[in-house]
């Protein structure tokens, strides 16, 4: 039997089709391109703004054309969420959301012996479990992801996240450390701690933090780089900057959202601090942490958003000197509190102000990649033709001539043509 899988969204989503994959391949399964035919096709899906809703749905109708005979499969947040919507679509076997994935092998039996629809999507509201994960290695990564959290607090007003992921659950420190010590044996040599809010781990735990997972996670032998995916700004406490700054297993990059460089428009996001105290913290890790690159988001056109909002914006992130920018037009997302506020922003506006800190971010960006010096440790992930790609410690890319094998090595490198957003350099 074969089966493909087809991820949308983030890291975490890569890291359960993984999982969920490794259960497949365990029971005789040969895993196929999600271009391929197959016997079950899975849909792992997003749902974090409208089009990626609608992106989810245009890949499922994709799948079932493949081979109307296949098994479908639909998880994820938009599954969960939007169940009905999923149910609606003809072809679709299988629905599920964002918890219980593990048993989706049984379901897919089920439905070969039976062939009848299950609809499996459970109320997250009060889910309090870890559901179980484990993967042992990545079809196409060379960097590992490791799932340590799931779920988020927060209720930004922008975000349908939380309703889709539900509250913070964090996995026990045995089951992270045990992977890790997997993943490290066999041969990868950065981990990147991934999670719905990473910086929220332990929150629901009894005597131990994230703090307390990173100094453990420093102590694998052979681990080479740890990155941590994304953190809030008010959860890298003192404890996480020295340990980050005096261990040089830990990237040299850090992942900040900003969201809004605007004071009155954080508020209404619903965010946890403000412009003086993100600067003030981004100082100190600069000051802590040699030569750290901090990337971010930032979301353009959020509802009434003024010019002068936009503006302040602007001059702040420029003041922040990020190294680069993951810059998203807001996207009104129905069922979040952003969606009802009346003043939204027009498209053409947005795309205009989107262009504008596209610009900045080139700005910013090559202005810090000159800044580096010679030379850079590098671990190697993907090729082309011409070309064999990796990222730094500080996640700059970088290109050297053609060599697959590569692929999963540290090496050190000297950079010849310091470009944004590829750098071109030779082996040392």
């Amino acid at each position: 039997m074969k089966i493909a899988f087809h991820t949308l969204g983030c890291k975490v989503n890569t890291y359960e089709t993984e999982s969920i994959s490794k259960i497949f391949i365990d029971n005789g399964y040969t895993r196929v391109k999600d271009n391929e035919f197959a016997d079950v096709y899975v849909i792992n899906t997003c749902t974090v703004t409208n089009q990626a809703s609608s992106k989810s749905r245009k890949s499922i109708r994709k799948l079932i054309k493949m081979n109307p005979e296949a098994i479908i499969a639909v998880m994820g947040c938009y599954s969960q969420v939007s169940e009905e919507e999923v149910s609606a679509i003809e072809g679709v076997d299988i629905i599920i959301g964002t918890t219980h994935r593990e048993h989706l092998y049984e379901l897919v039996t089920r439905v070969k012996r039976e062939r009848e629809k299950i609809s499996e999507v459970k109320d997250v509201s009060r889910y309090r479990e870890f559901d179980k994960v484990n993967v042992t290695n990545f079809t196409e990564n060379t960097r590992a992801f490791l799932k340590i959290q799931d779920g988020c607090n927060n209720f930004c007003t922008y975000c349908i996240i939380p309703f889709a992921r539900g509250r913070v659950r964090s996995r026990q420190k045995e089951e992270v450390l045990n992977e890790a010590n997997t993943l490290v044996n066999n041969g990868y040599k950065e981990i990147v701690l991934t999670g719905i809010h990473t910086g929220a781990y332990g929150v629901d735990l009894d005597n131990y933090s994230l703090f307390d997972l990173l100094k453990d996670l420093s102590k694998i032998k052979n681990l080479k780089r740890i990155r941590i995916s994304s953190i809030e700004i008010n959860e890298l406490t003192p404890e996480i900057i020295d340990l980050i700054a005096n261990n040089e297993k830990f990237a040299r990059h850090l992942h900040i959202p900003l969201q809004s460089g605007s004071d009155e428009i954080l508020a209404k996001m619903h965010r946890k601090y403000n412009k003086d105290q993100f600067l003030r913290m981004i100082t100190h890790i600069r000051q802590k942490v040699e030569n750290i690159a901090i990337t971010t988001d930032v979301i353009v056109g959020f509802p009434s958003e003024t010019d002068e909002n936009f503006l302040e914006m602007k001059e702040f992130i420029e003041e922040c000197s990020f190294s680069e920018l993951h810059v998203f037009p807001f996207s009104k997302r129905n069922g979040t509190k952003a969606a009802l506020i009346k003043d939204q922003i027009n498209g053409i506006k947005k795309t205009i102000r989107v262009n504008e800190l596209l610009e900045l971010n080139d700005k910013l960006a090559i202005n810090y990649i000159k800044s580096q010096i010679n030379p850079l440790s590098i671990i190697f992930e993907t090729s082309d033709e011409k070309y064999t790609y990796g990222h730094t410690s500080n996640y700059l890319k970088v290109a050297v001539e053609n060599d697959v094998s590569l692929h999963n090595q540290m090496k050190t490198c000297i950079i010849t043509t310091f470009g944004y957003p590829i750098s071109y350099g030779i082996l040392k």
